[in-house]
């Protein structure tokens, strides 16, 4: 099979807007593994993303009226082209954002075929007007629901970790639920955000319904002030999260955001010690740990920590460092320079302060492969001795690190476990399911694995999302489908029904509403002394209302 690097392409720039929206410049891509120049994508100021919105404006009404079924055939479409290019695709993944092979395939391609197509069959499920039954007695006359308005315009800001994965699985079910999508894919990974535009174009999406924009940080904060964007779906850091949620306050819109994590692993006495060693080294060092929902440290019960560590370190050391595009290459270059020297900064802070480094580290040039040597390569990473006053233990590494603590027993790990500013995404790894549920609904995350880790945002009837500084919001799942429209209730009272509680008010309508309450909500003999009590209150409101059904 041909493992020769591809050469990344995109098709030309069709410009589908009108001038005040046309592109200015270009940003440049480079490959992490070799530095070497990938293209370039065509960029826009900041003062034209409002002309961008505006033009997006023109489209998005028309697909608003398109049913559930229409489209739901564009998203089907766009995910054949996703399959029909699947090796198209793995192999930009590859080259720009250095994910290995069978991870682009498995973590970005598959993942988000799947989230397409389940955008596209669910949508109508959770989005369809929806009955509110008429519990009360003095309602049921009363035809009740709640309709699902979409927003209008929606911005969609990824990032570069996963870039075609998340931005694509939002993007669906932003389009799926009626709106229009003005898409900012990161800087690193600007021309596989092209190639997302590319996919949609091809299936025929209606044209300048989704706008692909490039140009940096401030073109990201101008769609997030731009008042015609009705909510912001940031994937990204928590300082940056935090002025996206601000500026949309300040605006009175919505965000959902997901900032990133700092997720524990417990391992009890009783675990599978081959598979928790197996799923530890998969959550911590696949993607180079540049994962949200990645293994960022571990807390292990002292009986059987030596093994555990001693597995982990043996795994990590036997990694293949090699080519990303060959099949059997599992460690590659990290995306970004500068998150390299921020891994590198913690694990050194780790054993300045008494942190034992088992193995890993950064490497040097002449240990890399041929025609790797121009990226920031960072071996698998094993620490121990570390503790809670380590900031290794309290930031976000975002890199193949994996520190891993000795516990006495299971509260001290749960106590462990949620002393973190994150709340994204934990594990619990034991033989007894019932206990690791138990221990799992008392840890601070909005998602918790029992012997697995950090699978589930692959899976779109799962939400995505966290507490803490993790962020606020959940996409995927009908709950992605709710943060993606306005929820109206619809109340329809019969034309020639009065309601009870119309003026003038009087000696009728006080006491029968006062009775009311006793009739509907108090017990066995109450009632029956209401009901003797208010009996001519009661029958005159009756009589007013029948009166006012054939009033003209």
């Amino acid at each position: 099979m041909d493992t020769s690097t591809p050469t990344p392409t995109l098709l030309p720039y069709k410009h589908v807007g009108g001038p005040e929206s046309a592109p200015t410049g270009t940003l440049e891509s480079f490959n992490p593994a070799t530095n070497e120049l990938l293209g370039n994508v065509p960029t826009i100021t900041p003062d034209q993303v409002d002309a961008v919105v505006a033009e997006i404006y023109k489209v998005q009404p028309f697909w608003a009226e398109l049913s559930f079924a229409d489209r739901a055939r564009y998203m089907r479409r766009a995910a054949k082209v996703v399959v029909d290019r699947k090796d198209e695709i793995a192999a930009l993944i590859t080259a720009e954002q250095g994910k290995v092979r069978t991870e682009a395939y498995a973590m970005e391609v598959m993942t988000s075929v799947d989230s397409m197509l389940w955008a596209a069959s669910n949508a109508s499920k959770f989005l369809s007007d929806e009955k509110i039954p008429s519990t009360q007695a003095f309602m049921k006359t009363r035809k009740m629901r709640f309709h699902y308005q979409p927003l209008g315009v929606v911005g969609v800001i990824s990032p570069w970790n996963y870039p075609w994965l998340l931005a694509m699985a939002e993007i669906a079910t932003v389009l799926m639920a009626g709106n229009g999508v003005v898409f900012k894919p990161a800087s690193l990974t600007c021309m596989i955000g092209q190639k997302l535009q590319e996919v949609f174009d091809e299936a025929g999406l209606p044209e300048g319904l989704l706008r692909t924009v490039h140009g940096g940080g401030a073109v990201g904060q101008a769609i997030v002030d731009s008042p015609g964007v009705r909510k912001i779906f940031f994937t990204g850091s928590v300082e940056v999260g935090r002025g996206v949620a601000e500026s949309c306050a300040k605006q009175l819109k919505g965000c959902t955001l997901e900032l990133g994590g700092k997720d524990p692993m417990i391992v009890l006495s009783d675990a599978n010690m081959p598979l928790a060693i197996d799923g530890a080294v998969w959550a911590g060092f696949s993607n180079m740990g540049q994962t949200c929902a990645g293994l960022e440290r571990a807390y292990v019960m002292h009986d059987v920590a030596d093994r555990f560590i001693n597995g982990v370190v043996e795994k990590a050391k036997g990694m293949k460092i090699g080519p990303p595009n060959e099949w059997s290459s599992e460690v590659a270059a990290m995306t970004s320079p500068d998150q390299y020297e921020l891994v590198k900064e913690l694990v050194d802070d780790a054993v300045a302060h008494g942190a034992t480094l088992l193995c890993g580290g950064p490497m040097d040039p002449s240990q890399l492969p041929e025609g790797q040597r121009g990226g920031k390569y960072f071996a698998p990473t094993v620490l121990t001795g570390v503790n809670h006053g380590m900031r290794i233990m309290q930031e976000e590494i975002f890199g193949p690190v994996v520190p891993i603590m000795t516990v006495d027993d299971e509260d001290e790990a749960i106590r462990l476990a949620n002393d973190s500013q994150f709340g994204l995404g934990a594990s619990v790894w034991s033989a007894d399911k019932d206990k690791a549920s138990a221990m799992a609904d008392r840890i601070e995350a909005g998602n918790v694995w029992i012997n697995d880790h950090m699978y589930t945002p692959g899976i779109s009837q799962c939400s995505w999302g966290g507490v803490k500084d993790s962020g606020l919001g959940r996409s995927h799942s009908k709950f992605g489908f709710w943060e993606a429209v306005e929820i109206q209730v619809q109340a329809a009272t019969p034309a020639r029904e009065a309601s009870l509680w119309l003026h003038p008010y009087d000696e009728t309508v006080g006491p029968s509403i006062r009775a009311t309450i006793d009739l509907l909500y108090a017990k066995g003999g109450d009632r029956f002394r209401t009901l003797a009590e208010s009996s001519g209150a009661l029958g005159r409101l009756t009589a007013r209302s029948i009166r006012a059904r054939f009033r003209k």
